[in-house]
């Protein structure tokens, strides 16, 4: 699941170098973390958050297929 949020949300954005994906695992599901650059989030999350329910919707269905709960967080790159 990890790496299709990541060709998902590489192909989105402006700055692919600064999308960071990371999965932890707990008993219940899965938690993916995508982590964008500031700029990209209004891509990322399109207007009134179609593109990122989009993006929810696509995992959820992979994840079925395999018997998993994910849940998709969308997060913004920390500014160093």
């Amino acid at each position: 699941m990890k790496e299709l949020v990541e060709v998902i949300a590489k192909a989105l954005v402006d700055h692919p170098d600064q999308v960071t994906v990371t999965e932890s695992s707990s008993e219940r599901s899965n938690v993916i973390e995508l982590h964008v650059a500031q700029e990209d989030m209004g891509k990322v999350i399109g207007k009134q958050g179609r593109i990122a329910r989009a993006i929810r919707t696509v995992v959820k269905s992979a994840a079925t297929r395999d018997d998993q709960k994910v849940i998709v967080e969308i997060m913004q790159n920390e500014e160093v």
